[in-house]
């Protein structure tokens, strides 16, 4: 039914002086209004401010980083930090204590886990525990696989050869049992997606719009929103104090049931945190990360024993288990990352490994130099195949692509898919990225990683032909094999590319630093030529 033209107007008799207003009222009303009318003013003129600023700085600039799993983005990212906002850089380092620490633990865990399986093959009885009254565990039992992805382990050729591990490593492997807490702990602490699982896609290289299949457990990973460096920033200050408080570590521990029979309890009820303040949660992940790293500072010397023992060596050489040229690889610096008082370095943070989940934006600002000022959004994306289908819409309004493509990996295979070679899969990514039409105006850079490894690889006579059959008879030497992949490479950017584009390639190891940064700069500069090109300013 339409309003009768005599209704009054809703916003008028809102605003409308209310009936017998007397002149103090009315004064005091004006004065109100008077100043919500200033502060309104005052805050449309901030925003005409902000916008005419807006309007006169420069667009950042979007560097997309592309490439497998483990093939050096975060770590690039990490460079582009070092480089050019070291402040920032700096202000975040203490938080990586912890994921050094678990990078630490994981590899000792890792050692032991092989050893438990070389004990198992020759028959040896199992290691107990001495703590009276506790469950009677193998080692083996102790370190069981829910934290470890299905290896690639060698099995030994001479079955019946003599286990060249003695009472005395027993003893060392019982000892350092304690770090299997520590890890939990420390992963517990950074991120609520360590038990996450990830689909097990078998769709292709690039599935931008393709759903994969299965699932199969991951390695430790966190989710990319977690905000975990600014929690542990925060927890550390309260950490020590909280060590021996009943809500710390010592809650955790468990008991043996009253009916004898040994089955582990809880003192704290699971639902328990939920109902805590986030001061006392924070006190709690405190004291969690400080205890974990007393464990690991009273396991220093065990740790540093059992990596420099020739019989070690030997069991995982004959397995095929090498850890130091895996990422995240402390223990040549043990003595060091272990100690009380240690505070991570800037290699220390550029080579500690860290899976996040999802895609991570960093702002990076540059702090001196000519570019002062200046802002850049570096994508970093996860490069599980089961994760690239979320790649596709940063693809759009992009400056720059800067794909890593580990050269050290041509004798490994793809976690997501034990059947594809994992330098075939970097070969079959670039030529999606090649191809793809959104991306044919983009400068594309490719960053032949892990050099270094590549060169120890090779220097301890792993054959590039019986991995890559088309390499052939060429010399198996850096040189010579880096050059083969490069062409490869360039091969399919000629190709397949939609437009004649330029081929930008480097050889890096980016968890060196000083060699990287040159590098970087290179890249920067020439970026921002092409990016002004593309603008036709020049």
């Amino acid at each position: 039914m339409p309003r009768a033209l005599e209704t009054p107007d809703p916003l008028a008799v809102a605003i409308e002086p209310p009936p017998n207003e007397t002149s103090a009222e009315r004064w005091a009303r004006e004065q109100r209004e008077a100043e919500a009318r200033r502060i309104s003013e005052q805050i449309d003129e901030q925003i005409r401010a902000e916008k005419q600023a807006m309007k006169k700085r420069k667009p950042p600039m979007k560097l997309l980083l592309l490439g497998q799993s483990e093939s050096g983005k975060s770590t690039t990212v990490k460079n582009f930090q070092l480089a050019y906002a070291y402040d920032a850089f700096l202000a975040e380092r203490t938080a990586w204590r912890a994921v050094i620490h678990l990078n630490l633990v994981r590899s000792v865990n890792t050692i032991l886990e092989v050893l438990s399986k070389e004990l198992s093959a020759h028959g040896e009885a199992p290691v107990r525990p001495p703590t009276p009254g506790a469950e009677l565990q193998s080692v083996g039992a102790l370190l069981d696989n829910d934290m470890y992805e299905e290896d690639d382990e060698q099995e030994p050729s001479e079955e019946s050869s003599e286990c060249a591990l003695t009472s005395a490593h027993r003893e060392l492997m019982l000892r350092l049992v304690v770090l299997r807490q520590a890890q939990r702990d420390l992963e517990r602490c950074l991120g609520a997606a360590s038990t996450e699982e990830t689909p097990n896609s078998a769709s292709g290289a690039a599935p931008w719009n393709a759903r994969g299949g299965g699932w199969r457990g991951r390695e430790f990973s966190i989710s990319a929103r977690s905000g975990w460096k600014a929690a542990l920033g925060r927890v550390r200050a309260v950490g020590r104090m909280s060590l021996e408080s009943t809500i710390g570590r010592s809650e955790r521990r468990s008991e043996v049931s009253p009916d004898g029979q040994g089955k582990a309890v809880s003192r704290r009820p699971a639902y328990a945190k939920a109902q805590w303040s986030d001061q006392t949660v924070e006190g709690m992940e405190g004291a969690e990360i400080e205890a974990a790293a007393e464990v690991i500072s009273s396991c220093a010397d065990d740790m540093a024993a059992l990596w420099a023992d020739p019989a070690v060596r030997t069991v995982l050489s004959k397995r095929g288990v090498h850890p130091e040229e895996g990422a995240g690889f402390f223990l040549n610096d043990v003595a060091r990352v272990a100690a009380r008082d240690y505070q991570p370095s800037d290699d220390d943070v550029v080579r500690a490994r860290l899976r996040t989940m999802g895609v991570q934006e960093h702002r990076i600002k540059f702090e001196k130099g000519s570019d002062a000022g200046s802002e850049w959004l570096i994508y970093d994306v996860g490069g599980a195949r089961c994760l690239r289908n979320a790649w596709y819409p940063y693809f759009d309004n992009i400056n720059a692509i800067i794909f890593l493509a580990p050269l050290s990996c041509f004798d490994e295979r793809l976690a997501e898919d034990r059947r594809v070679n994992r330098i075939q899969d970097s070969l079959l990514l670039w030529k999606a990225i090649c191809s793809t039409k959104l991306l044919a105006k983009v400068q594309l850079i490719l960053f032949m990683n892990k050099c270094d490894l590549l060169e120890k690889k090779l220097s301890r006579g792993v054959r590039v032909v019986d991995y890559v059959p088309t390499y052939g008879n060429k010399p198996n030497d850096v040189e010579h094999v880096s050059r083969y992949f490069r062409s490869q490479f360039r091969d399919i950017s000629n190709r397949h590319s939609p437009q004649e584009r330029s081929f930008y390639s480097f050889f890096t190891s980016v968890v060196d630093t000083k060699a990287t940064r040159i590098t970087v700069a290179t890249v920067r500069e020439g970026i921002q030529r092409n990016n002004l090109r593309t603008a036709a300013i020049i």
